[in-house]
């Protein structure tokens, strides 16, 4: 495709992905890793939210989360989704679909560990997505987790990473009079090669 080049030169969409990312690192006021997850139940009912990238790997993407929270189990029962990370400051985004396994092993251990103590223990505390009953019932149960767990917590067994492996990613660039630039990477399994296509705007 000759008149693929610039931000969109290269045939590895992770590595596009992550010199996007570390251009909009510079530029962007917070977050810039924020990316707008889309899920849906098992009625087929769309759901989306905001979650942090936080790995771009040689193949796939993860973030992390509560596994009983109501995106866990929506990303259970469906076993794919899709996500969207846009960039004000840089006019550009990235649209990823994909399939969705867990992360709940040593490198989940590790990003844990990595985090503010007040956030691992923010993680044994909150009973994601569920009622509560005042700020201050949430504020009681940071002290008790902080009393049972101390200053080293261990990763809670129902917290930890998705990875997505994607079918599908697209990259967008604004283009003048709206005539934007979008290209699509796709392929039918997560073995298969990629297949590179413009699209129009």
């Amino acid at each position: 495709m000759t008149d693929r080049c610039g931000i969109f030169a290269g045939s590895d969409p992770f590595e596009i992905t992550r010199e996007w990312l570390a251009e909009a690192t510079d530029a962007e006021v917070n977050d810039p890793n924020a990316v707008a997850l889309s899920t849906v139940d098992a009625d087929g009912m769309p759901n989306a939210r905001v979650v942090l990238l936080k790995d771009i790997e040689y193949g796939a993407f993860v973030f992390y989360t509560n596994y009983e929270s109501t995106k866990a189990r929506e990303l259970e029962q469906a076993g794919k989704a899709a996500f969207v990370m846009h960039w004000k400051s840089l006019r550009r985004q990235v649209r990823v679909r994909g399939l969705i396994t867990r992360e709940d092993g040593a490198k989940a251990d590790a990003y844990y560990a990595s985090r503010p103590l007040n956030s691992r223990i923010g993680a044994w505390a909150s009973v994601q997505s569920r009622p509560l009953e005042s700020r201050e019932a949430l504020l009681r149960a940071v002290e008790e987790a902080k009393a049972e767990h101390g200053d080293s917590p261990s990763r809670p067994p129902f917290w930890g990473g998705y990875r997505m492996t994607p079918l599908v990613v697209e990259f967008w660039a604004d283009g003048e009079a709206r005539l934007h630039n979008r290209f699509e990477w796709r392929r039918v399994t997560v073995d298969a090669p990629w297949e590179i296509t413009r699209l129009n705007p």
